[in-house]
């Protein structure tokens, strides 16, 4: 059984006594992270063995509470300083699995203190906790209270932790993390697709459907300039700057929200119409260091990519991507032939064959034979009637099965 999990975000509006409540479980949580990093720090430059997990939970949370200058931490729930502790031996783990070359990708660098001052604060709520989504749709937290919740849906099935998220622009999130199973498979259809990424389009198919990019950083330019100019002429530590300050967090993210809204209406649409979706790996770092940065970040590749991935393993689709050295650009999809590096304003071209290509639209073809072909050679290799391995990791992108609409006058398919 295919098992994927998921997270379902929703706004939370508490009142000010649990915005207080709210704000010493982060405090607590984040003393505790920073009295382990603190240990084990203060462990290795005296020589001595590593902690172990248990020793130091003993020492930042049992021990930690009776004395006087820990004394507080007894007054929010013990989960949330376990989670702390958790998050930060998970943090561990992963720089020394980057280290010993046991992680792919970027290097992870060491745990780092944490700040009160971090524009985002978070705390964790497992089972243990026994939190409780009552019938009134208040989300009932220990030592905090009954939250009002927004929902915007149901869950799928009953959360097996929730993580209370204060963001930047001093908004209030409940994240809860959901297991959902086969019965949300997609009934099979034919049609397979190609995507190429881009600028001027934000995505092009290989069945030649263009999709133009919103740019919505861009669009928003104009006032984010002004907020940041009026931020600017505040005094360092006055309460109008700090008031200045949420303004821009807020006009940054209201820019991301409407980004990731518009890419889970497109992956959605994507993934419901195709059996098998088929991009380009992209080095989305290395462009993020060019002339063109701006605009790439403003793309939002790489979560519109992770979209598609986790929804096709929800929904019972075939996601896979192609080798970012593979010559899409230059291969025609007629012949084979490969022919010389294509400047970024050539944007068609001729190949000896006589076959007259866009390409964008060529790239997205030779992206999906690809991709075909080295699906086909990977399912070859494995036997016949083995069940799919689970997907245990917990994907941070939530579920937009909406319709797709067009964006300001922006075309989508």
């Amino acid at each position: 059984m295919m098992v994927v999990q998921l997270r379902y975000n929703f706004r939370v509006t508490p009142d000010a006594a649990q915005r207080t409540a709210l704000a010493q479980a982060f405090g607590c949580a984040r003393v505790v992270f920073n009295d382990g990093l603190r240990l084990r720090q203060q462990a290795r430059e005296a020589g001595e063995k590593y902690l172990s997990d248990g020793d130091l939970s003993k020492l930042v949370i049992t021990q930690a509470k009776a004395t006087e200058d820990r004394a507080w931490l007894g007054e929010v729930s013990a989960v949330v300083l376990q989670q702390a502790l958790a998050d930060l031996n998970i943090a561990y783990r992963n720089f020394f699995a980057s280290v010993t070359g046991k992680r792919k990708g970027r290097k992870v660098a060491p745990p780092r203190f944490r700040s009160r001052k971090d524009s985002r604060q978070a705390i964790r709520f497992t089972k243990n906790s026994r939190f409780k989504v009552l019938d009134n749709g208040r989300l009932r937290l220990p030592k905090i209270g009954d939250l009002p919740v927004r929902w915007s849906r149901t869950l799928p099935s009953d959360a097996s932790s929730v993580t209370i998220i204060k963001d930047a622009a001093n908004r209030y999130f409940a994240s809860f993390v959901v297991t959902v199973g086969e019965d949300e498979m997609l009934p099979p259809v034919e049609p397979e697709i190609g995507i190429d990424l881009g600028l001027t389009h934000f995505a092009v198919m290989s069945d030649g459907t263009k999709v133009t990019a919103p740019k919505f950083l861009r669009r928003a330019a104009r006032k984010l300039k002004r907020l940041q100019q009026a931020l600017s002429r505040k005094t360092k530590g006055s309460n109008r700057r700090k008031k200045a300050v949420i303004k821009v967090a807020r006009a940054h993210a209201r820019v991301a929200d409407t980004r990731r809204d518009w890419q889970h209406k497109l992956s959605t649409a994507i993934i419901r119409d195709n059996q098998a979706v088929y991009v380009e790996d992209l080095c989305v770092t290395g462009l993020g260091r060019t002339r063109l940065a701006k605009s790439v970040h403003d793309a939002g590749w790489a979560s519109f990519t992770t979209m598609l991935e986790y929804k096709a393993a929800r929904y019972g689709r075939t996601f896979a991507r192609v080798d970012r050295f593979f010559p899409s650009t230059r291969m025609c999809s007629d012949c084979g032939r490969i022919t010389e590096k294509l400047a970024l304003n050539v944007r068609a071209w001729d190949c000896p064959c006589g076959s007259h290509h866009d390409r964008d639209v060529n790239a997205a073809i030779n992206i999906k034979a690809a991709g075909q072909a080295d699906f086909n050679d990977r399912r070859a290799q494995v036997r016949p009637g083995l069940v799919p391995a689970p997907r245990s990791e917990a994907v941070t992108r939530q579920n937009a099965a909406r319709a797709t609409r067009s964006v300001a006058g922006i075309a989508v398919l």
